[in-house]
Formats: structure tokens, sequence, C-alpha cells
């Protein structure tokens, strides 16, 4: 919307909080880059004001950050909900609700937006407007409501929830597979690669040490070296006690090494141990 009163101009920009809105923003702020779908600029300087009302979605507060440290840039004067209680709600207020209620009149009712708060007030306004409390349902995600011409029931349930997608995978990232990514983001891994003889299962070359995401291995050359006698100890012991399944060595392994990781760095790394036989 557009207002004017004599020098005075006033613009009323709706805007969403959706994925790309600080580009979209900061082009109507007055920047020359396109953000491709603002249909006009709105050049933003010392003397103006800029009233941002509504307060940010969770998981957009830095973007917004952004957007209001370039309107102070360009010297406006911005009040926003930190300064000023400025926030205007998109929802709707129980009287309109209940103006929605009256009008529609519904035989059965479903609240479906917001968390189980808002559901169940919502659920309690339209008791208050006359409904039965048969009448009304509260769902869940992933359960099944019948609805027919007389009736609404449950009807069991459908899988339901967050679905990964990954490349071409869609559905198939599990909770482990995003366990281990996360680990690896965290901390890093490390690799000990050992190659053992298949007739009497002593060390033929090895172990070498391979890290990723841990450690840069030019400046940490004797943690290095002492990962390697670790492993190499854990090999000599294993040999003293005739193991030779690769299960119970790597283990002995991993469990050495993530030992003296912790008391050496505070760190976690993924230890993979990989054995070769030749």
């Amino acid at each position: 919307m557009y207002f004017t009163k004599g020098k005075q101009q006033a613009f009323e920009l709706l805007m969403q909080q959706k994925p790309g809105f600080d580009r979209y923003q900061s082009g109507c702020a007055g920047d020359d880059e396109d953000c491709g779908t603002c249909r006009f600029y709105v050049e933003i300087g010392p003397n103006d004001r800029v009233l941002i009302s509504a307060s940010a979605i969770p998981g957009n507060e830095k973007a917004i950050g952004n957007i209001i440290n370039e309107l102070y840039r360009k010297g406006a004067e911005v009040v926003y909900d930190k300064i000023a209680d400025l926030h205007v709600s998109g929802h709707a207020c129980q009287e309109e609700l209940k103006l929605l209620h009256a009008l529609v009149k519904p035989k059965f009712f479903i609240p479906v937006h917001g968390e189980q708060r808002h559901l169940r007030n919502h659920a309690r306004l339209a008791r208050e407007m006359g409904m039965e409390p048969n009448r009304i349902f509260i769902s869940e995600i992933g359960q099944v409501l019948e609805l027919s011409h007389k009736d609404c029931r449950a009807a069991g349930s459908v899988p339901a929830g967050r679905v990964l997608v990954d490349g071409l995978g869609v559905g198939d990232v599990g909770s482990v597979v995003l366990r281990d990514r996360r680990h690896l983001a965290e901390d890093g891994m490390i690799v000990v690669v050992v190659s053992l003889s298949g007739e009497d299962g002593s060390v033929v070359s090895g172990p070498d040490i391979i890290t990723r995401g841990f450690v840069y291995v030019k400046e940490s050359g004797d943690l290095i070296e002492e990962l390697r006698l670790i492993a190499v100890d854990v090999l000599e012991e294993c040999s003293r006690r005739r193991q030779k399944d690769w299960a119970t060595i790597k283990n002995a392994i991993k469990n050495e090494l993530s030992g003296y990781l912790y008391k050496a760095t505070k760190r976690n790394p993924m230890i993979l141990p990989v054995i070769m036989e030749i």
C-alpha cells in the first residue's frame, strides 16, 4: 500500500518469512541486485523510518538481524519488536474465530494449526459456540480420521513425519546415518589401516593412521605417531593372546585409541579400523 501526505510518503510492504525472504527485503531496501520477486524498489535513506511489525519466526532471527543492520547502515531509523511493542499477529483472534464458527456452523470441527495448547484452546472455543464435544476431534500426526455425511471417527494411522531427501534417495536416510554424519561433522574421522598375514595373523605392514576433519597432519606429527604406537601395542597384545578374530581386534584398537584421544584432546572422532589380509 502507498500513502502520501504533503511531502511525506508511507509504504506498507507485506512479506512472508519464507526461504529467500531476506533477499526480497534487502532488494526492496534499495539494493541493486534483483531478487527476482520484487515488482518495485523503495530507496531507504537517512530521513526514513522503518517499522517492522512482526517478530522473527524461530530460525529466521539471523536473516532478520541482517536486514535490520543493513537498514541502519543506510541511515534509516528502525523500530522493531526488541525496542517497541509492535508485533501484529498474522493469525485470527478469538472473536474472529467465533465469527467464522457462527458463519460456517460446522457439523464437525478439527483444529489443525498450532501446537497442542492452541488446538485445545480452539476446541474449547468451539464448545463455547455450542458444538457438542463428541463432534470435536483433536488429531495427532499420522492419525486417520474418516469423514462421512453422518459421522467422523478415528480409522487407524499411517506412517507420517519428516521425510529426508538425500540426492535421489527419498526416506532412505535413517537416524543412524544422521548420527554418523553429525559425528563426522563435529569431530572428524580417523582410519587405522593394517595388513595382517593370512597364515599366522602377524602384522605385514602398518598400522597407518589417516585422518579427515580431525587434525592437520603436518602440524600434529607427535599425536599421529602416538596413535600409531598405541595401535602397534594393541596388535602385539592381540597376537600374544592369539586373537585372530578381526572384529575383536578392531574393537580393541578402537577402544584404546578412543580413550587416549579423549584424554589428550577432549574430542571423540569416529575411529574406523581397517584390516586387510595378505
